[in-house]
């Protein structure tokens, strides 16, 4: 009868372990499946797809130097990319345009640092949602979040969001975006002058 019980223990623990173990995080989980069991090898080829968007990247094939930090956008894998001049590498989630046509690439630059932004909507943004507000000024409703970069092509930025469900996703007008933490954090590395590359 004992040996009953601890039978049923051991299945439902197993159970319930197997039951943690497919909802635990994408990123906790041993993708180069060195030591797992077939189970975690099944998941793991599943989570590869999940996360080879966030897969660390060597800055040179993309930069000559590192002078004054670079930036590197991957805008279908969704990740920013961060290179300070020493060579310590950051990477972030990001947001990235809705559709092709408000994606730009190619290469730009940092050209003004606001800690503090305000939005307006450009021109062609009013045009497309006219019901939207001519100006919203710096706090938690402005759509540039808690910081925002302005690279040289016009109305172009890297900011922060407040609505955290759109970072992964396509779902700007044409701006790079990122959490406030992150943002705030990149913020205080970058140098005006940066480079930036968005492919």
């Amino acid at each position: 009868m004992a040996d009953r019980s601890t039978n049923k223990l051991g299945r439902r623990a197993f159970l319930a372990g197997s039951a943690a173990a497919l909802a635990s995080p994408a990123l906790a989980q041993d993708v180069n499946g060195a030591g797992t069991t077939e189970i975690e090898r099944e998941l793991n080829s599943a989570v590869r797809r999940n996360i080879s968007s966030f897969r660390t990247l060597d800055w040179q094939p993309y930069f000559s130097n590192l002078s004054g930090g670079a930036i590197l956008v991957d805008l279908s894998s969704r990740a920013l990319h961060y290179w300070q001049e020493t060579g310590t590498y950051h990477l972030y989630p990001c947001s990235v345009p809705l559709t092709e046509d408000l994606t730009r690439r190619g290469r730009t630059s940092v050209t003004l640092k606001d800690p503090s932004p305000d939005w307006r909507p450009t021109p062609s943004m009013k045009k497309r949602n006219p019901e939207w507000p001519d100006y919203v000024g710096p706090g938690p409703d402005n759509p540039l979040g808690t910081r925002s970069m302005h690279l040289s092509w016009q109305y172009y930025r890297i900011h922060g969001t407040h609505d955290t469900r759109k970072i992964g996703r396509r779902s700007s007008n044409g701006c790079i975006g990122l959490y406030n933490e992150h943002v705030e954090e990149l913020y205080e590395m970058v140098q005006v002058g940066a480079q930036v590359l968005l492919i």
